[in-house]
């Protein structure tokens, strides 16, 4: 709904009213809609047969997207003024923004009659209806503002609001719409409105820059306008502003301090990433009673891109608040899930231990979406290997593969391990096979997941040739491929690695890949001078024996065996 962006001053009648009246009017205009309905309260009490005070508190409403809200209060104006005309408007405003149309033209018809047709704010507020309803009527819109532009001709709101209807007309052409918006500056010098308009228009147009200048205009005439400080905040975080646009939200709360302010910086907080904040924010509005289902939602995605770091409960409360998500949208009628909601609690599934229930909903996000989600099958891939069923693991990592969006090295490294494991299950299976035809057959089903496997720590030496892992694994898998060191495969591989690797990983995370390499490289110079003296093997098992002093491969080699 749009009527928080859309909401239109007042006729020049206004001015009038009593000054209560009009300060409850311009918290509405400012979005303070807590406030201004407290007001509305009190005026009504004071004035109870008055139909513009039930008008009012029913846009009041409105604005704050309430419409059953709204549609009590206009009721009311209706029974308590019978002639009033914008009460109607009102309902039809409701009835249309609800999809019944013919209902609502005939509440349109019933206040222009009340206004014997040339009541200008009947004209006006039926043409808003008309521009911002999902169902829009815009050349009746256009026709009534026309219209209310020949019987007064001086009133900028006509123009704000036929401005408004061309760009929905013709979104491509900013070039009418804008003369309008300028017009109705003309007219009033000192309104925000038009100037708010036109940098929207050009915020539209993706030129955020110009929008930020017309928006600061705004505030150069009217410092308290909060709706330029919002959109000051929405545009630069639009521009990648992060820091920028979390200043005016703060700046916009100091004029509107109410929950629903707190729950658009709440999500500004989530979009800037600040996910600990957004999190304090999202708890202290439930705390106050504050609630919605787009809170928990939110609340989970933030619980899982946070992470455990700097809360070790984070995917439990994740998963909780996801929990609560799903239980209230589920008593929505149509509610539209989005593929982030299936992705984020398929996540918090997994890191809390129930993985096939996670993989069950992450499939769903790319069932949704499958481009947008695509990259979710590194997650599903990693959740198969770690329950070791590589063969549903390898289907996953290879659809990661065929992404839009290239595997990275982090991807084929997984993918590469798991290629590997799934091969080494094949022969564990073959030593168990007692006949020698059928031990060949097995053998040779781990053949396939080794090629793989190099492939892929092939992929990945190519993308960080510095990455000692890369060459140790690939190492390892070239082993297999050459089982009987025909080629001796995995020598400069092997040799490789040790030079990247660095000392203190040599005995730290590096040390089991160290081992098996300066075993391999020791046994490879063994065999290349077996009689004679063997410095380069002398090498090898020197440092093997300093590195794994009880390797029973080094003191073999020092302290041969007797036969």
């Amino acid at each position: 709904m749009k009527t928080r962006l859309t909401l239109v001053a007042l006729g020049l009648s206004v001015f009038t009213y009593a000054q209560t009246l009009q300060d409850a009017i311009i918290k509405t205009q400012n979005e303070n809609y807590a406030a201004a309905g407290s007001d509305f309260a009190t005026i009504v009490s004071k004035e109870p047969s008055k139909g513009e005070n039930y008008f009012y508190y029913g846009e009041n409403f409105f604005g704050n997207n309430d419409l059953e809200g709204a549609n009590a209060q206009y009721q009311k104006g209706t029974e308590l003024n019978a002639t009033y005309p914008l009460n109607y408007v009102g309902l039809g405003k409701v009835l249309l923004y609800k999809g019944k149309e013919a209902d609502a033209k005939a509440m349109f018809y019933k206040a222009a009659t009340l206004g014997a047709n040339k009541n200008t704010e009947v004209m006006r507020k039926t043409a808003e209806a008309y521009i911002n309803a999902e169902n829009k009527n815009l050349d009746e819109a256009i026709k009534l503002l026309n219209e209310a532009i020949k019987l007064d001709a001086k009133n900028p709101e006509n123009y704000i609001l036929m401005g408004d209807a061309l760009l929905e007309k013709n979104p491509t052409d900013g070039s009418a719409p804008i003369k309008n918006y300028q017009k109705a500056s003309e007219l009033n010098p000192k309104s925000t409105k038009g100037i708010l308009r036109e940098g929207k228009l050009y915020q539209r147009g993706r030129n955020y820059q110009l929008a930020i200048d017309y928006y600061k205009k705004a505030l150069g005439i009217d410092a308290t306008f909060a709706p330029a400080y919002r959109e000051l905040a929405e545009v630069y975080m639009m521009a990648g502003r992060n820091k920028d646009a979390i200043e005016y939200w703060k700046k916009y709360l100091e004029l509107n301090n109410s929950n629903d302010a707190r729950y658009r910086y709440f999500t500004a907080l989530y979009n800037n990433k600040q996910y600990a904040e957004a999190i304090a924010e999202g708890e202290s509005l439930m705390r106050a009673g504050y609630s919605n289902l787009y809170i928990p939602r939110l609340m989970g995605y933030a619980y899982y891109e946070m992470g455990n770091k700097t809360d070790t409960m984070a995917y439990v409360k994740g998963l909780d608040a996801m929990t609560k998500f799903f239980d209230l949208s589920s008593k929505e009628s149509n509610f539209k899930y989005l593929p982030t909601d299936y992705k984020y609690k398929g996540m918090l599934l997994s890191k809390n231990g129930k993985d096939s229930l996670g993989v069950v909903e992450m499939e769903k996000a790319i069932a949704m979406d499958a481009t947008g989600n695509c990259e979710l099958w590194a997650e599903v891939g990693r959740i198969w290997s770690k329950a070791k069923n590589y063969n549903k693991s390898i289907a996953a990592w290879e659809k990661r593969a065929g992404c839009t969006k290239a595997i990275n090295g982090q991807d084929n490294f997984e993918f590469g391990r798991t290629c590997y494991f799934a091969g080494g299950a094949k022969l564990r299976e073959a030593a168990n096979i007692k006949d020698a035809k059928a031990k060949t057959a097995k053998e040779a089903e781990a053949t396939p997941y080794f090629v793989k496997a190099d492939t892929c720590f092939s992929a990945l030496i190519r993308s960080n040739a510095t990455f000692p892992a890369g060459y140790f694994w690939k190492g390892r898998v070239e082993t297999y491929l050459d089982p009987n060191n025909a080629q001796w495969l995995a020598k400069p591989l092997f040799e490789k690695a040790l030079e990247l690797t660095k000392p203190n990983e040599k005995t730290g995370s590096y040390k089991s890949n160290v081992i098996e390499a300066l075993e391999y490289l020791g046994y490879y110079h063994l065999t290349q001078n077996a009689n004679k003296p063997n410095p380069e093997s002398d090498k090898y098992f020197n440092e093997l024996k300093t590195i794994d002093p009880n390797n029973v491969k080094a003191k073999n080699y020092f302290t041969p065996p007797k036969k």
